[in-house]
């Protein structure tokens, strides 16, 4: 009998068990043998293919990259911002465990960096001074990221009965199913909002 067939790694093979991992069992999980086990084979062997962990990490950000439709074309850029929020959250929710490891690594992979360069390229049509753009994407993106996270949170729960409740916490007693959605609705529209004032600002 010949020997049995041998698992035939790729790139995009590994990074998507690490990226299923990370989602199933939580970030603390991702590591190479752990990856390894999944996949079938030893440890050594995934480094025929990737340099090491944060390359991995770098991978799983491409694979959620890939998942957003953004469209940077869309004018005004308000309406870029927006379209980009919606994208971002939707990916994001997907993998939340992810979150750590992304925001934890500065950003190195060249298909995150083409969207930030993408994004820079909006901004800057619109007026927007270079000092400013670092810091206006990466608050939008502080937003996300927590929004992201608020989807997989307990919901609004108070951990003590109804007479022990301080008064006046009515709101979160009768919070809407969707509040975590009107939450960032309402997120969204000041952040854009408080945007365009500045700019105003900037310009005056």
């Amino acid at each position: 009998m010949g020997r049995p067939p041998r698992a035939l790694l790729t790139r995009e093979g590994i990074l998507r068990a690490a990226l299923a991992l990370v989602d199933e069992e939580g970030p603390g999980a991702l590591s190479t043998p752990r990856i390894a086990a999944r996949l079938g084979v030893r440890g050594p062997s995934l480094y025929n293919h990737v340099s090491g962990r944060d390359e991995i990490v770098d991978g799983i950000r491409e694979l959620i990259l890939a998942e957003m439709d953004l469209d940077m074309s869309i004018r005004p850029w308000t309406a870029a911002l927006d379209s980009w929020a919606r994208t971002y959250r939707a990916a994001i929710a997907a993998h939340p465990h992810t979150i750590p490891l992304l925001t934890g690594r500065p950003v190195r992979s060249l298909p995150a960096l083409h969207s930030y360069a993408e994004a820079f390229a909006v901004l800057r049509a619109a007026g927007w001074p270079e000092e400013h753009l670092v810091p206006l994407v990466q608050s939008f993106e502080y937003f996300l990221s927590g929004s992201a996270l608020a989807l997989v949170d307990a919901p609004c729960e108070l951990p003590l009965p109804d007479g022990q409740l301080p008064h006046g916490l009515d709101p979160m007693l009768n919070a809407p199913a969707n509040y975590r959605d009107l939450a960032f609705e309402a997120g969204l529209t000041a952040l854009i909002r408080g945007y365009q004032e500045t700019l105003a600002g900037l310009r005056s």
